[in-house]
């Protein structure tokens, strides 16, 4: 766990560069370019090991290929190795649940994970999300519906939440 040795690969896509990590039992981590700050202080070089053939970064690729290509319904069987608290891990469950295409805001999460007033909270877990589009935390919006704080940039988000309305037939909100 917090000492081990993950793969690591980066691919291109159409919102530039992906670097994922995965250990033995599931994808640990998925950042966009220029996240790497983040995903250095989390999981360090010194415990990355560049890898082609662990399963979860295959299976990833595929996921992200089929991804922008137009097929949302791939990805959900793809082990995640989270590393985060309780409450963390609460969130992060329950914004998989969370269609393609539709969005909440910090409150609906705060309520559906049983804390209605943790919503500043949510908001520091939705931030510490180390498996962008697996955790669709592009998917969580302000109270108004405006887009706020996304690691991979308002404009990455933006771009996903339109993807994904575009082929999931989801109208725009």
């Amino acid at each position: 766990m917090p000492g081990d040795i993950l793969n690591y690969t980066k691919i291109r896509s159409p919102l530039g560069k992906i670097h994922l990590l995965a250990s033995e039992n599931g994808l640990t981590a998925l950042y966009f370019d220029p996240q790497g700050d983040a995903m250095e202080r989390r999981f360090p070089r010194s415990r990355r090991v560049g890898s082609r053939r662990n399963p979860w970064l295959l299976r990833t690729e595929g996921f992200l290929y089929c991804y922008f290509a137009g097929d949302l319904d791939f990805g959900s069987d793809i082990p995640l190795d989270l590393r985060g608290t309780p409450f963390q891990l609460s969130v992060w469950r329950e914004l998989r649940r969370l269609a393609a295409g539709a969005t909440c805001s910090y409150g609906d999460l705060a309520r559906a994970v049983g804390n209605p007033s943790a919503s500043r909270a949510v908001g520091a877990a939705v931030g510490r999300n180390p498996v962008s589009l697996l955790i669709p935390c592009h998917r969580v919006v302000g109270a108004s519906g405006k887009l706020s704080g996304y690691a991979g940039g308002l404009e990455r988000k933006q771009f996903l939440l339109d993807h994904e309305r575009r082929h999931s037939g989801t109208l725009a909100a």
